[in-house]
């Protein structure tokens, strides 16, 4: 699938890309390039590698000279690069704009200029019902992804994004928190015990980000049926593998948060097709001539309910310890 080709990673320093990096090293590939705009991060992963086929291009998805300069040659695209901190985005939301909207419509149309086969865009499910800046920018980003792939489709460059939940154990998330927290002797700090999140694992945000790259068609926006937890049972099921007990001090709903978050609206879901472990939500094809809303609508209303984190698979303490117990960073900080 790799053979001989090259590869383009935006934002590959971050979490996926190591991540998926390592599993494209185990491949016939050509060669990998790694774009963001962090060099001591840039540095550490170059050492760490240390393979002549993976490139470091430094630069900005703000700036599309930097994105024209990495992409020429490039056969697939991955663009990972974003701003994900719900917080920071809040208070800075025209940083989140320019990074998440302006960044990705840089990667867009450079990647169109320069005739990539393949362009996978990494979004959330706070771009779903989107209710902080984050949340917002994200779901322009889908946008714009759609609206590009309706006046493009059967060009030989497809687009396609992939939504998926808080990944375990990545960088900035709650289980490394709430593990240093348990394991220094301090109280979890908890939002709120009802909370749920889905869990997923960063191999699983990898493979699909690859099932979405076998099975694309322009506009297609993947989905990872995954099950949830209630933070609460989160905080129970570490300081279970821990073995040790700590205070839970509610601190109550930060800025921009949800008590659940959903990964397809009710409107998605009407049209969504199941394969197998996921959901793929096809462009919507319509456009602005709008006489035609008159005369044919969608009929298919059989089910308008969404596919959230409070109607997923909830998993309780025993389910979430084991799940837990097969993350590579809670192993480390078991054997530390």
């Amino acid at each position: 699938m790799f053979a001989n080709k090259k590869l383009l990673i935006t934002g590959g320093t971050g979490s996926f890309g190591n991540a998926v990096v390592e599993k494209f090293l185990k491949e016939d590939i050509d060669e990998i390039r790694i774009f963001s705009r962090d060099e001591k991060k840039q540095d550490d992963m170059r050492k760490q590698i240390n393979r002549d086929n993976v490139k470091f291009f430094l630069g900005d998805v703000r700036d599309k000279t930097s994105i024209d300069r990495a992409m020429k040659g490039v056969d697939f695209v991955f663009h990972a690069a974003a701003l994900k901190q719900v917080p920071s985005c809040e208070f800075f939301p025209l940083e989140a704009v320019k990074t998440n909207i302006l960044g990705a419509e840089n990667v867009i149309n450079s990647a169109f200029e320069n005739e990539i086969e393949k362009i996978i865009l990494l979004s959330t499910d706070k771009a779903v019902y989107p209710i902080n800046a984050m949340g917002l920018s994200k779901a322009m980003m889908e946008k714009l992804m759609v609206s590009k792939a309706r006046v493009t489709k059967g060009s030989n460059t497809k687009i396609c994004a992939t939504r998926y939940g808080n990944v375990m154990a990545s960088r900035g998330s709650v289980i490394p928190l709430f593990s240093d927290q348990i394991l220094s002797g301090k109280p979890i700090t908890i939002t709120d015990p009802n909370m749920t999140r889905f869990l997923m694992s960063l191999e699983e945000s990898v493979d699909l980000v690859m099932h979405a790259f076998s099975n694309m068609d322009y506009g297609d926006i993947f989905v990872q049926k995954s099950p949830s937890s209630t933070i609460y049972d989160l905080a129970l099921a570490l300081m279970k593998i821990f073995e040790k007990e700590v205070e839970l001090k509610i601190i109550g709903i930060r800025h921009g948060e949800k008590i659940y978050e959903t990964l397809l609206g009710s409107e998605e879901r009407l049209n969504a097709e199941e394969q197998d472990k996921y959901f793929k939500v096809p462009m919507d094809e319509r456009d602005l001539n709008y006489d035609k809303f008159f005369d044919k609508g969608n009929v298919n209303n059989d089910s308008l309910e969404d596919y959230n984190s409070h109607n997923t698979i909830r998993l309780n303490v025993d389910e979430v310890v084991e799940l837990l117990l097969k993350l590579p960073y809670i192993q480390e900080k078991l054997d530390d």
